[in-house]
């Protein structure tokens, strides 16, 4: 056994088959090590230590950790993803009701993204069929430049209501 004081859990006893390596989590998970070390730097998953200080992840985190490589893939940041896992334990195994929970947070994050999407396809259409071919010139979706002064980047890709610093 293996007594560690990470994940919060006071010093929990595991078995050994219950805890992995970091080289364990990369290979079943198909995640980068270096992934791995970052998702834990901003709290999207923990680790405990060993004595000789290496990394052991609890088995349950594989589900967690490869949701956050799916939601990565889709290009979901990650703080949304943090957000949407939040009602997720790292220190025990989840249940049924967290995995709930969480659910609802992932409809939230994929249908603003959805809408998104959606309001950027009929954007490109319209622009496609006006012809002029211009963000700066376009008299319907950019009248007089007016998102210029907003500075700049993709302004009309930003979601709406979203704090700029909140959506990094």
């Amino acid at each position: 056994m293996l007594r560690t004081t990470g994940l919060g859990d006071g010093g929990q006893e595991y078995h050994g088959q219950e805890l992995l390596s970091i080289g364990q989590v990369s290979e079943r998970t198909g995640v980068a090590r270096s992934a791995l070390h970052y998702y834990e730097e901003i709290g999207l998953i923990a680790s405990t230590r060993t004595a000789g200080n290496q990394r052991r992840y609890a088995r349950h985190l594989l589900r967690r950790i490869s949701l956050i490589a799916v939601g990565s893939k889709l290009g979901i940041p990650l703080s949304d993803i943090k957000r949407a896992l939040a009602p997720v334990p790292m220190e025990k195994v989840p249940t049924e009701t967290d995995w709930l929970r969480a659910t609802e947070g992932w409809k939230n994050v994929l249908e603003a993204r959805r809408r998104a999407i959606e309001e950027l396809e009929d954007r490109l259409m319209g622009c496609i069929g006006c012809g002029c071919l211009s963000m700066q010139a376009c008299s319907l979706l950019n009248p007089e430049d007016q998102l210029a002064r907003e500075g700049a980047g993709a302004r009309r890709l930003e979601t709406p209501g979203v704090d700029e610093e909140e959506a990094k």
